[in-house]
């Protein structure tokens, strides 16, 4: 077996969606003669609440190594962990590194900060790594352009940090292309010395069947006759744009919609706070909320998601205004034998998950510039939905298809690349 350290500050019992890359990479990765050891942070220093259940799907013999954290200060002024805890996690990893056959380090980001540990521990050891992008680290969000504004500075500082911590990576990945393509851009060098290669999130059927044994019942709501989609996830600031689209369409055919619910779980803007609405005021702008639009802000547990997806008659999926954004949440809603309805950006790649698998019905727009048109056909679309998913068997689901995005098959890609690294 060779030995590969993924350094990830969140892992389980942590219930953030990042924790799954790294939680379904080190799950399968001995299969394919890998053995990771994890280096994480203690769950005493996680601000978010914590997920005892997704803890117990974890390998029985999983190795994993922990580090405190500084605690989080009032005022709070630095919540990111990797920040809080990046010395205590540079230290041990470079213990690590030195007193054990270490073959590889692989850090997933966000944290971005983290990802500065890799080229430190090349300096001082000659171990190679890599960074895996779950989102993009150099990323326009709206008020960066607003000079000396919080998204200004973080835009700025990602700006100068990025190219130190890739100069010296062996491996760049990302959830698709789109995510680190930017890197390539900034540093063109990279092509001659770094491997490229996109990977998905991947499903995990495991997750599903565990939760017979669990006996979670859903208790957000209930079924009341009605069609009931359920979006679950945070929201990103450009899909705001699809979503008020959306809306839009809706209040103008209100009428319409008196037999049909969307429920948004987990997209408050503070995960523990279940005030933080960010749906709601846009519901309330169009006049739908709580006969149409339901949002639940608080972050709720993984599992418990999943059996709120049991009890929706569809899966709602939203992209974003920007490409490279693959959700996901896609591959638990194929898995959830639900039928998905997608609202996608064309050039998403989930859009190639929802279509080729036979999961779900797709409704592409062009970014910002296809918004009028989305709202133009949401109401037809979302009708010929709701006559596919009463048809729908989720027997009819291509799995043959949809096992070249099983999280299994997504981590013997990473192996092959490891491996001839």
């Amino acid at each position: 077996m060779r030995r590969i350290l993924i350094i990830t500050p969140h892992y389980p019992p942590s219930n953030l969606a990042a924790v799954h890359r790294s939680r379904l990479f080190a799950q399968h990765l001995p299969t394919f003669g890998w053995d990771p050891i994890i280096l994480t942070v203690d769950e005493r220093d996680y601000e978010e609440s914590l997920d005892w259940n997704l803890h117990a799907l974890l390998p029985k013999n999983q190795r994993i190594e922990k580090v405190r954290a500084f605690p989080v200060t009032k005022p709070r002024l630095i919540g990111d962990i990797g920040l809080r805890a990046f010395f205590q996690l540079r230290k041990r990893a470079l213990e690590l590194v030195k007193s054990e056959r270490i073959d590889f380090v692989y850090i997933p980001i966000p944290s971005f900060y983290v990802a500065l540990i890799g080229p430190y521990l090349h300096r001082k050891t000659g171990v190679k790594y890599g960074i895996d992008y779950i989102d993009p680290w150099v990323h326009r969000f709206p008020g960066s352009d607003k000079l000396f504004s919080r998204h200004w500075f973080s835009m700025h500082l990602a700006k100068f940090l990025e190219p130190r911590a890739v100069k010296h990576a062996a491996l760049i990945t990302g959830v698709a292309e789109g995510y680190y393509q930017g890197v390539i851009d900034r540093n063109p060098h990279l092509k001659e010395s770094t491997v490229f290669a996109a990977m998905p999130y991947g499903g995990e059927a495991i997750d599903h069947e565990g939760l017979k044994d669990l006996n979670i019942e859903p208790y957000l709501f209930s079924k009341n006759g009605k069609f009931q989609f359920v979006y679950a996830g945070a929201m990103l600031p450009n899909a705001y744009g699809p979503l008020e689209s959306i809306f839009k369409a809706i209040s103008s055919e209100k009428i319409q919609f008196a037999d049909v619910e969307f429920h948004f779980i987990g997209t408050g803007y503070l995960s523990n706070d279940p005030h933080s609405y960010n749906i709601k005021p846009l519901a309330e702008k169009y006049g739908l909320w709580e006969s149409v639009v339901f949002e639940y802000p608080r972050r709720i547990p993984y599992l418990d998601v999943l059996v709120h997806l049991g009890i929706a008659d569809a899966v709602f999926i939203l992209g974003s205004t920007e490409p490279h954004y693959t959700p996901s949440k896609t591959y638990q809603g194929v898995l959830s034998e639900k039928p998905i309805f997608a609202v996608l950006h064309e050039k998403s790649t989930a859009a190639d998950v929802v279509q080729s698998t036979g999961a779900g019905q797709i409704l592409c727009f062009n970014g910002t510039d296809g918004l009028d048109e989305l709202e133009a056909r949401f109401l037809s679309t979302v009708r010929s939905f709701q006559l596919f998913a009463k048809k729908f068997d989720p027997s009819d689901v291509n799995q043959n298809v949809f096992e070249r995005f099983s999280a299994k098959l997504v981590t013997s890609k990473l192996s092959n690349l490891l491996n001839k690294l």
